[in-house]
């Protein structure tokens, strides 16, 4: 009986995982308590070349590995409170993120980038969900601190990752 997952693919999200891992410790700390990292950027590139199974379980890796207390997540924590405390909604919602990524492989430019766009929405709306009901503001004011400044930020690593990943697969990169 053959293996669903070759050992290139299992290699290709653990290499995603890291990545995500690494373009964490990339953080500029906010007042919010939510900061600005280039996570965004790792999960979507990681998505648009894996596509959303490989793409959602290398994000599943790295939630994995930060609730399992390795300090993987931004400002070298990890743990799993991490998941109850403010920014918990942000860390689950890139499951969200991978999978809206990852379902315009194989599309053109603009079926590839809404399905991300979508999944960076639905990201946003649950960390700031999460964070009204952990941190304590109404869900307006919530949006206005901690996902409204963000967004164009998302948006702009949501374009570079999927510049990137058309430039990496028409090298033949990540086949």
């Amino acid at each position: 009986m053959k293996s669903r997952f070759s050992a290139a693919d299992l290699a290709r999200t653990g290499l995603f995982a890291a990545l995500i891992i690494v373009c964490t410790f990339v953080t500029v700390p906010l007042p919010t308590g939510v900061p600005l990292t280039l996570q965004t950027f790792a999960v979507a590139l990681g998505a648009f070349l894996l596509g959303p199974t490989y793409g959602t379980l290398a994000v599943g890796v790295y939630l994995l590995l930060g609730a399992a207390g390795l300090p993987v997540f931004s400002g070298f924590t990890g743990g799993i409170g991490r998941f109850a405390g403010p920014t918990g909604g942000f860390l689950l919602g890139f499951l969200l993120l991978a999978a809206g990524c990852g379902q315009g492989r194989g599309r053109s430019l603009p079926l590839r980038f809404l399905p991300g766009l979508a999944g960076l929405l639905l990201c946003h709306f649950l960390g700031v969900w999460w964070y009204s009901r952990t941190a304590g503001p109404a869900f307006p004011a919530a949006a206005l601190s901690v996902s409204l400044p963000f967004l164009p930020k998302d948006v702009a690593s949501l374009v570079f990752a999927l510049a990137f990943a058309r430039l990496l697969e028409k090298r033949g990169i990540l086949r």
